[in-house]
């Protein structure tokens, strides 16, 4: 059997054979996959989407060589770690409250959903991951070949990464001190050895006679933000801009699940200071800049095999994160900086150096891929194929986006504006996102805005049964309730 017949699609694994044996050597080829996932990276730091302080050379490489999916979109969190439902969500293709009953499962070892590695894997795709899994359910039992594996979210807590800077105290934090363990556990830092294991993987995979799916999840930029002092030393501190909506105190984050004893805002000293915010901001960026060298190495890797022309790479992150926008530190909250993130896709299938506006979310990249790879795309998937989108086959891929954290916000997206609420406030918020996209200026209490608070109130609870949610906005919210009606 030659390269080609074997590469050729299946329908199901059993038929695999005798389907390549049947089909013409000239038929076309099923595509690779390279899933490149960060962690904690928001939508707004890649230099070619438009940061000019942050330096990004190899993201800007995939962005001039594909297209960006600019409001790419993680629908929340079912507790603090949104890193968990983000893949639970990715892995089932179930929406987040669904997504959050298969994680139950999966904690006592159970499973009675397929999940998006092992649907290409039926597909006839060799299977193989390094780095951050972050679901209960043995990483070995779900890929064919796993190099590192990094079972929590997070390198060890280093202590002295916490409630700093401070202006009363030395900060003893130093990035780059590999004495501290974190990233540097292992004697090499963990974005260069994911980056190790997918390049040896491209390399042995040209041997191999199926289609490949590797999945490279680096737990950069997640804190403690390590990077090597080169890389810090591109951003002083006086060179760091504060985020337009730099607040001292969130005045709501008691009561939005946001407390200073959650460990993503325990980072930084309450109140939030400029020097500390930048600091942060600093150690945020020199992690991504040193991310994306590692990513560079893997797109050279990429480029040098002979399958290059027929290799799709992914890029995205599982949420985004705030380091000091709003007063908040972490990734528990409903605004952009917190769930959107950078999405480029580069393959045959998409236009380079192309933009695509139409809200998506992120994890529409499995079934994506269940379609390039000619694989069925079954109903209990919610999240849908970007090909439509990317083929101008459509202009709307959801007419509106949902977003939870644990039972303390909602939030709907849908025309350009934001309703956003707190249920134990109460209080809604209301952002223009076309005229104010940092969402600093709230217009709930504009009465022009009445109407279109009905309106987005209406959707978001129309949206609640697809996606699981069974909290009773109605009694929080009993005036948007019966305007509603």
């Amino acid at each position: 059997m030659t390269h080609r017949l074997r590469r050729l699609i299946p329908f199901a694994s059993a038929l695999l054979i005798s389907l390549a044996a049947s089909i013409p050597a000239g038929a076309e080829e099923r595509p690779n996959f390279v899933f490149l996932y960060a962690d904690d990276m928001t939508y707004a730091v890649v230099h070619a989407l438009g940061n000019s302080e942050i330096q990004t050379p190899n993201l800007d490489r995939l962005v001039r060589r594909g297209t960006t999916f600019t409001h790419a979109y993680n629908q929340g969190g079912f507790h603090g770690a949104i890193c968990v439902a983000s893949r639970a969500m990715l892995l089932t293709g179930r929406y987040l409250w669904h997504a959050r009953d298969y994680d139950q499962q999966f904690q006592k070892r159970t499973k009675t959903v397929t999940l998006w590695p092992e649907r290409l894997k039926a597909a006839g795709y060799d299977t193989s991951m390094t780095g951050k899994w972050h679901c209960p359910l043995p990483v070995k039992s779900v890929f064919d070949t796993v190099a590192h594996h990094r079972p929590g979210g997070m390198p060890r807590t280093v202590a002295q990464s916490y409630d700093r800077p401070r202006d009363d105290r030395p900060d003893t934090w130093t990035a780059w001190d590999e004495s501290l363990g974190g990233y540097w556990e292992g004697g090499r830092h963990w974005s260069a050895v994911a980056a190790d294991d997918a390049c040896a993987f491209l390399k042995a995979a040209e041997a191999r006679p199926n289609p490949f799916f590797l999945y490279i999840a680096f737990n950069a930029p997640h804190d403690p933000r390590q990077s090597p002092k080169s890389f810090v030393d591109r951003y002083p501190v006086e060179n760091i801009t504060l985020p337009a909506s730099f607040l001292p105190e969130y005045p709501w984050k008691d009561r939005i699940g946001c407390k200073p004893d959650l460990r993503d805002e325990a980072l930084a000293p309450f109140p939030r200071t400029e020097h500390a915010v930048k600091v942060h901001r600093r150690e945020y960026y020199a992690i991504i800049t040193h991310l994306d060298e590692q990513i560079g190495r893997i797109i050279d890797a990429v480029d040098r095999s002979p399958e290059a022309a027929n290799t799709y790479i992914f890029f995205t992150a599982d949420h985004g994160l705030s380091v000091g926008n709003h007063g908040l530190i972490g990734k528990q909250s409903l605004f952009d900086h917190s769930v959107r993130v950078p999405f480029i896709a580069v393959g045959p299938k998409f236009a380079a150096d192309k933009r695509i506006d139409a809200p998506i979310y992120l994890q529409d990249v499995a079934p994506t891929t269940l379609e390039l790879a000619g694989a069925p795309i079954p109903a209990e998937i919610q999240f849908k194929s970007l090909l439509p989108l990317a083929e101008g086959r459509e202009a709307v891929h959801y007419d509106a986006i949902y977003g939870a954290y644990m039972d303390f916000q909602r939030s709907v997206t849908q025309d350009g504006y934001k309703l956003i609420l707190y249920p134990e406030v109460p209080k809604a918020l209301l952002f223009n996102l076309a005229a104010d996209p940092d969402e600093i200026h709230d217009l709930s209490d504009d009465p022009a805005q009445k109407q279109r608070i009905t309106r987005l109130f209406r959707r978001l609870t129309a949206l609640q049964p697809e996606t699981g949610d069974k909290l009773d906005l109605a009694s929080k919210f009993p005036r948007l309730t019966a305007d509603a009606e």
